[in-house]
């Protein structure tokens, strides 16, 4: 019955979620990853990374299913929710499979609803569960015709199967079937429900309320939107992206749902992204933040303070969602990851390294935060920034492992550097404000001398750009975010020359960028060897970037290829290969889609004769 034994092109999948975990959709009607109860737990469907063997749930009519290859006339999100629909047209009627995770209940599910929309079509479905990353065939109990239990020791609980079909167990080969018909005007319901503990189901509601709760709740949340561009429904699929990687018991984001979809096919830069990173959640509650979202922000500023707290001193690069700290990285050899792309690896080992970017990131939304919310929050949120920039005192002239997590030696990034005088900028002005205390006059002088250092050792005079670290002539995509940060007046000569020079000598023929260059066989900047594709955020950088020195219709021109990079339910990925026109990287990616997001609302913004957003109007500190 499966569709092809490997995954799909990453393209083909779509996302459902709960603000708990997440589930992708083929659009052979095969769920090929499944993480409950929570984003960073052990994968139960995990063919995405190695075969059907690894587990996967497939429902399709049953002369389309094993044939990938069958036309899908219809796949879409219902409206603008997380409810995902495909149609099947078959010679003898038409079915429509809804698929969605429930959110805000009090077991975390997966509910697929079988519609007879015209004629007979004979269905099926087949759930394999296979625990721990697909290493575990599970001991199945069967409870009667319409439950089945599936056991998941290693995570304390259990897997319950539920139809409104009968059920038939393979208890060998783990498997849970049922084949029926579906009429038109019939419906016929599944749910995989997780449950703590072995002891009973969990409680069954009628599918079409749980369908009903599920669209109301995507809808209110859509409401609060206060985007109002041409370009809305594009900037609501995304800012439904990033609200799918919420985590909403704590308001930690994680960046991506997946774990080691490769950043070259075949190649072993395959990394766990389904962490709380400092960094990527900034960005992400910010476009969150300017879209009308400021509770999910300051939901996650809660997270942060609370995460953090638990590691006094130099506070780690990202945490569990949970707020732990555990993401000791391993390696799994049963999987032969996706394509081939091995190791897949769980964990990440880059939780340990020095990010001194991290502060700045942190220090500059926050500010933005305080600067909308209620005054209440604002001696919490500058408190935190004063922490940021007494911590970093003590780092900021350290080499570093850049926003990149590079893997090799560190450097004096330069990206890193001015993230540095971000820091302390942002805690000079919280203190002027008076909404915190602390040092100024130390701060103020310390700002202005990291502020010199990086002029005369982070830029070429020879060619007026900015390079990737002190010394260096390389170059590197993350100075475009440096030079949104207001480290220097956007009529800078050297703001321009840096925009301009990354453009040119990261840009390729696909009108995107590259985060830098890579060296193939040999072992480059990053500690690693083979190549990557086009990292996406860098392109909405470069919009903004454009934005920023006026070139607004050149920054459109900048997202609309961005956009078109989208699949056709709207969703990133992290990368992209022009050449063989196929989405690489964890899926879908946070960055990615904030990118469209802030892109789109700097244009919006510079259209209707606003200026770009930074916490600075004037560059406090610049040198002339």
């Amino acid at each position: 019955m499966p569709d092809e034994d490997g995954p799909g092109p990453i393209e083909d999948y779509a996302l459902i979620g709960d603000q708990r975990g997440s589930a992708l959709v083929r659009r052979t009607g095969s769920i090929d990853w499944l993480c409950l109860p929570r984003f960073d737990a052990d994968a139960d469907l995990a063919r995405l990374l190695g075969t059907a063997e690894h587990g996967f749930w497939q429902l399709a009519p049953v002369h389309l299913a094993g044939a990938s290859a069958a036309p899908v006339p219809v796949r879409r999100y219902v409206d603008d929710t997380l409810v995902h629909e495909i149609e099947w047209v078959t010679k003898t009627g038409v079915a429509r499979v809804t698929d969605f995770m429930v959110p805000g209940i009090e077991a975390p599910q997966v509910v697929r609803i079988v519609t007879g929309v015209q004629g007979d079509v004979p269905m099926r479905s087949l759930l394999r569960t296979r625990p721990e990353y697909g290493l575990v065939v599970p001991r199945l109990d069967r409870a009667d015709g319409r439950h089945a239990a599936i056991d998941v020791p290693a995570a304390g609980g259990r897997l319950w199967a539920q139809a409104t079909a009968p059920l038939q167990t393979h208890d060998e080969l783990g498997d849970i079937h049922a084949a029926f018909t579906i009429t038109e005007g019939e419906t016929v319901a599944f749910s995989l429900a997780w449950r703590e503990g072995i002891d009973i189901p969990a409680p069954q509601p009628a599918p079409d309320a749980l369908l009903k709760h599920t669209l109301d709740h995507w809808r209110e949340w859509v409401n609060r939107c206060t985007y109002t561009g041409d370009d809305r429904a594009d900037v609501l699929r995304s800012l439904l992206t990033l609200s799918a990687l919420i985590y909403a018991p704590t308001g930690a984001i994680v960046a991506a749902p997946t774990t080691s979809l490769p950043e070259e096919i075949g190649g072993d830069r395959n990394w766990d992204y389904r962490y709380g990173w400092l960094r990527d959640g900034a960005f992400s509650a910010t476009a969150l933040a300017r879209c009308g979202y400021p509770d999910e922000a300051l939901a996650w500023t809660d997270w942060v303070i609370r995460s953090c707290a638990g590691t006094p001193g130099r506070r780690r690069i990202m945490y569990r969602v949970d707020g732990g700290t555990d993401l000791r990285e391993q390696i799994l050899p049963h999987l032969p990851g996706y394509e081939g792309s091995a190791p897949v690896r769980i964990g990440n080992g880059a939780a340990d390294q020095l990010q001194l970017d991290v502060y700045g990131e942190l220090s500059d939304s926050l500010i933005e935060f305080a600067l909308g919310v209620g005054p209440d929050a604002v001696p919490g949120i500058a408190a935190v920034i004063v922490d940021l920039a007494t911590e970093l005192e003590l780092l900021w002239a350290e080499p570093d492992m850049g926003i990149w997590e590079v893997r090799g030696p560190r450097r004096h990034f330069t990206h890193s550097k001015v993230m540095a005088w971000v820091t302390f900028d942002r805690a000079v002005q919280v203190i002027e404000r008076g909404w915190a205390t602390g040092p100024l006059e130390r701060w103020t002088a310390l700002r202005e001398t990291i502020h010199a250092e990086v002029c005369e050792k982070g830029y070429d005079p020879e060619r007026n750009t900015f390079t990737q670290s002190y010394g260096s002539r390389e170059l590197d995509a993350s100075l475009l975010h440096a030079m949104l940060a207001g480290f220097l007046p956007a009529d800078d000569k050297r703001v321009i020359g840096t925009i301009e020079a990354v453009q040119r000598e990261l840009g390729t023929a696909s009108g995107l960028l590259l985060r830098y260059r890579t060296e193939g066989e040999h072992v480059g900047v990053d500690g690693l060897s083979g190549d990557e594709g086009h990292f996406l955020i860098c392109t909405g950088w470069l919009a903004e970037a454009l934005v920023l020195i006026g070139r607004v219709d050149e920054a459109q021109a900048v997202l609309a290829t961005l956009r078109s990079l989208r699949n056709d339910v709207g969703l990133l990925t992290e990368e992209y290969d022009p050449a063989a026109g196929r989405q690489l990287g964890n899926f879908p990616q946070a960055f990615s889609a904030l990118a469209e997001i802030l892109a789109a609302v700097a244009i919006g913004t510079a259209s209707a004769g606003g200026e770009h957003t930074t916490a600075t109007a004037e560059p406090a500190g610049a040198a002339p």
